[in-house]
C-alpha cells in the first residue's frame, strides 16, 4: 500500500498548465528545443500528480484556463477541477483559494508543477507548521515559493512581484503585515532552466517514486548523464 501523507483535513490545491509543443517552459526551450521543453513539462505534471495521489484529504485540480477543464477532469478520478481566472498569478491564486473557501475548505496546501524535489518531507513540515501558525512557505532557492499553505484567505498579495526573485520576500511581509505567523517547511527549487537538470540527476537519484524515477531517466537521456541511476 501506498504510503498516504499526514493531512490533518488539509486540501491540496494544485495549479497546473495542459503542456503543449511550443508553450510553457520556455526558458528550457531556449536552450534544448521546444520538444524537450514539452517532455520534461510532461513529466513534470506526473510528478505533481503522483504527490496529488497520495494526499489523504480533498485534492483540487486547478488549470490556467476553462478551456483545460475537460483535460484536468481527466487526470484524476476523484479530483475537484477549478479553472483559474484571468489575472496575475496572485488574483489566480486568491480567486480559486477563496472559492474553495466559500465551498468549506479550510486549511489549503497550494503547489505547482515545476518542483518535483517536493516530497513527503516537506508536505509533513508544513502540515505540521499550520497547527500553530497562520501560513507557511517552502522558500524556492530563486527567491520565490514552491509551495504556500495557509488556514484562511491570503491577504492581498495580487500586485506582488510575481516569478522574481523578490517574490519569498514580499509574501513573507505581505502575511506579517496582515497580522499572520508564517513559518517555513525545508526549501525547495524549481525546474525552470537547464542548469537545474543537473542538479535534479543528484538530487532524485535515490527517490523511489514512479514518477521520479521516469523524470530522471528523462532528464538523464536530455543531459547525456546516466552515472547516477535512481536506487531500489
Amino acid at each position: 500500500m501506498k504510503n498516504k501523507y499526514q493531512q490533518e483535513g488539509a486540501t491540496l490545491l494544485v495549479f497546473c498548465k495542459q503542456p503543449r509543443l511550443n508553450q510553457g517552459k520556455q526558458r528550457i526551450a531556449a536552450t534544448l528545443g521546444a520538444e524537450t521543453a514539452f517532455n520534461l513539462a510532461s513529466a513534470l505534471l506526473d510528478c505533481a500528480l503522483e504527490d496529488a495521489t497520495k494526499w489523504r484529504g480533498p485534492v483540487v485540480l486547478s488549470p490556467a484556463g476553462p478551456e483545460e477543464i475537460e483535460w484536468a477532469q481527466g487526470l484524476l478520478t476523484d479530483a475537484e477541477v477549478l479553472a483559474q481566472p484571468q489575472g496575475s498569478l496572485g488574483q489566480r491564486i486568491m480567486a480559486v483559494d477563496q472559492q474553495l473557501r466559500d465551498q468549506g475548505h479550510k486549511k489549503i496546501i497550494i503547489i505547482g508543477t515545476d518542483a518535483p524535489i517536493l516530497n513527503e518531507r516537506v508536505f509533513t513540515c508544513a502540515l505540521d507548521a499550520l497547527k500553530t501558525q497562520d501560513v507557511t512557505f517552502s522558500a524556492a532557492e530563486d527567491g520565490g515559493v514552491t509551495l504556500m499553505g495557509s488556514n484562511s484567505h491570503w491577504p492581498e498579495i495580487a500586485d506582488l512581484p510575481w516569478s522574481t526573485d523578490r517574490l519569498g520576500e514580499a509574501l513573507y511581509h505581505a502575511c506579517i503585515d496582515a497580522e499572520r505567523s508564517v513559518a517555513y517547511a525545508p526549501p525547495s527549487y524549481d525546474i525552470d532552466y537547464e542548469k537545474d537538470l543537473h542538479k535534479l540527476i543528484v538530487d532524485l537519484a535515490d527517490d523511489v517514486r514512479s514518477s521520479r524515477q521516469a523524470l530522471l531517466r528523462l532528464v538523464q537521456s536530455i543531459t547525456h548523464n546516466d552515472t547516477i541511476k535512481v536506487t531500489s
